[in-house]
């Protein structure tokens, strides 16, 4: 995954969070400490590419959130919340007071920073926090692929239902993505990606479950850079806009030709990592 790229030598940790579940991150780099909090059907692994670009500045601390690399599982009270408190011990431990976060990562790090002034400065990336009616139809028949034993049938409903994937890919037939996927994703990453579908449906519920909630979100104070992708939808970057609009000190900033992956992406992370160190520093 990394190849090509220089990764800084990689300390392990793990603290506890508020309900004793184990949670472990691994740290790179020397200078103030920043923490990234990674998206749904990711691990601390598929960010290193950008913390070894934000580690020339800073002490970088990738955490495995809960349920995923090292960490304990989400457990049957998972909730947003749990992920507030474990985020709340990294920073407990470290005493960062930055922190970078992609996707589901962003709305864990923007919800910690609306009841809890700990950071300073926060970027994210194309965070979950729902502007608008949250797509959940394609949640039962998830549910069912998994449990019959079909991933790969799952992965397409998630990909054609939840509303992220390009025009032409919601319009293929069920049977030939599902194909498609059985050939192309069969490495490395979905590795890492397969035992996580089942934290990936109970994320989005997470994230349905926000819905109606985005004027809370303007009691976070920090500093805060929304990062989104050019390549995403207008419809996904209106949305972006309407939560700049209600954090009370943030700016909105398009990185061309990137998607919503830009961050765990070897090829475009370091990108972001460059637009997040300016922000930063």
């Amino acid at each position: 995954m990394n190849q090509g790229i220089q990764i800084p030598s990689l300390r392990q940790h793990t603290i506890f969070s508020a309900d004793g579940t184990a949670i472990s991150y691994q740290t790179m780099g020397a200078g103030p400490g920043l923490i990234v909090v990674g998206g749904t059907l990711k691990t601390s692994e598929d960010y290193l590419p950008l913390a070894s670009t934000l580690a020339r500045s800073f002490t970088v601390h990738i955490v495995d959130r809960r349920g995923r690399g090292a960490s304990g599982p989400q457990g049957p009270q998972y909730a947003l919340g749990k992920e507030v408190e474990d985020l709340l011990a990294v920073q407990a431990e470290t005493g960062a007071r930055l922190a970078f976060g992609h996707s589901y990562g962003g709305l864990v790090i923007l919800e910690t920073a609306r009841s809890f002034q700990m950071f300073d400065r926060i970027a994210v990336y194309e965070p979950g926090v729902p502007c608008a009616p949250v797509p959940t139809a394609w949640m039962a028949p998830y549910r069912e692929r998994l449990a019959a034993g079909d991933p790969y049938g799952a992965f397409v409903y998630f990909i054609q239902g939840s509303g992220g994937a390009p025009a032409i890919m919601t319009k293929l037939p069920h049977w030939y993505l599902r194909m498609a996927l059985r050939v192309g994703f069969r490495g490395p990453t979905w590795q890492r990606m397969r035992p996580l579908l089942e934290a990936c449906l109970v994320e989005h519920e997470q994230i349905a479950a926000q819905q109606g909630r985005l004027t809370e979100f303007a009691d976070v104070t920090s500093s805060a850079l929304l990062l989104v992708g050019g390549r995403s939808s207008p419809a996904h970057r209106a949305e972006f806009a309407m939560l700049r609009d209600t954090l009370p000190n943030a700016a909105l900033e398009t990185l061309e030709g990137l998607n919503h992956l830009g961050p765990s992406e070897q090829k475009s992370a370091s990108v972001v990592a460059e637009r997040a160190l300016a922000f930063f520093l």
